[in-house]
């Protein structure tokens, strides 16, 4: 799969089949994956140099990105996991319908 720029990380998203990855030069984006089809679903931009760090969320849904332009972002980019008589209470960036980034 060419990419088209430096592949800096990785994460499998753990509520659906999808990949993020983040890249350096020369595109400093990060992109949304369909898995197995390796199929592009969202390229995020923001960042104005590589971006070298990525986490995601206890929850799954929200991944924080850092970069070398010494700036972190959060991205809302997975939904959250599937729980019956889920309230939403309690978390940081709570999973509502309509809010996942694409």
């Amino acid at each position: 799969l060419d990419t088209g720029s430096q592949c800096c990380n990785l994460a499998w998203s753990e509520n659906c089949n999808e990949i993020v990855s983040t890249h350096g030069y020369s595109l400093n984006q990060i992109v949304v994956w369909k898995y197995p089809t390796m199929t592009k679903m969202a390229t995020l931009t923001g960042h104005t140099y590589r971006v070298l760090y990525l986490a995601v969320s206890p929850d799954g849904s929200t991944i924080v990105t850092g970069a070398g332009d010494e700036t972190l972002r959060f991205w809302q980019v997975f939904p959250g996991p599937q729980k019956e008589n889920s309230s939403g209470g309690g978390s940081l960036f709570p999973s509502m319908p309509g809010s996942v980034l694409r």
